[in-house]
């Protein structure tokens, strides 16, 4: 059976909105977080996502697909973020059949960011934005995220993206501290970085500082490079790439907690 489709607003801009998958089985549900990518531009949206959000119905989790401000329409520091707290935290108040101890996060490209920078908020210093998070994240997967993004702010395919949305690093290092999920370590919870070695879009070595970092500061952080993989292979429903994460976010979600 399909599952229920519905659509919820956490504020007044025509992008703030989610997108909810329910299953058809009887809930509550464990949930997953779903936020696309796109390197934060407005041409791209949360239909990137789709399919990946019916599959993840499919096997039993709500898929909550975040929509957000982004670069060139309203988006960029510190509106993007401030959208991304109050998609997650709306989860709190939807009426529906969720399980809310059982919240786990993916997201691609720049949503893969986005989706660890959503799990690291309790990490932020009070009066930051997107810090005091209502909804608790126990798992994130990334799926080619830019997850070191003062590193990306540097890197000839991701400098000018990571720059239109928290402006010059030199001028701006507390934003990169306050939204890149390697300043934000150690996440606390289980953590899979899944990265192809042939993406020439996000570096893999965004990636491999990302996972260092987070082994360092203690997190149960798990770098998986995918061979022959490139940028887009994440978002195919059909593809194994895919169906890594899917297992992972699954198993996590329904994983006994101690």
């Amino acid at each position: 059976m399909l599952p229920v489709r519905s659509t919820h607003a956490y504020g007044s801009d025509q992008t703030q909105l989610g997108e909810l998958f329910l299953p058809s089985a009887a809930g509550p549900h464990p949930v997953a977080l779903v936020v696309h990518g796109g390197y934060w531009r407005a041409r791209y949206d949360r239909r990137l996502m789709t399919q990946l959000c019916l599959d993840l119905s499919a096997h039993g989790l709500a898929a909550w697909n975040l929509e957000y401000r982004r670069v060139g329409a309203g988006g960029g520091w510190p509106n993007t973020f401030l959208d991304v707290a109050a998609g997650t935290d709306l989860l709190g108040e939807l009426d529906a059949p969720l399980d809310l101890t059982r919240v786990v996060a993916v997201g691609h490209s720049a949503g893969g960011q986005l989706a660890f920078w959503a799990a690291a908020r309790p990490r932020l210093p009070a009066g930051a934005p997107g810090a005091d998070p209502r909804i608790a994240i126990r798992a994130a997967v990334s799926q080619a995220g830019v997850l070191d993004l003062q590193l990306a702010g540097e890197l000839t395919a991701s400098a000018e993206p990571t720059r239109a949305l928290l402006g010059d690093p030199a001028e701006h290092t507390d934003r990169y501290e306050l939204a890149s999920p390697r300043a934000l370590v150690p996440l606390r919870i289980p953590q899979l970085v899944l990265h192809g070695d042939h993406d020439d879009i996000v570096s893999i070595r965004i990636a491999t500082s990302y996972a260092a970092a987070a082994r360092d500061a203690g997190d149960p952080c798990e770098l998986v490079v995918l061979s022959g993989v490139g940028h887009f292979e994440h978002i195919d429903a059909h593809s194994h790439v895919w169906h890594i994460a899917r297992d992972w976010l699954v198993a996590q979600a329904s994983a006994s907690r101690s």
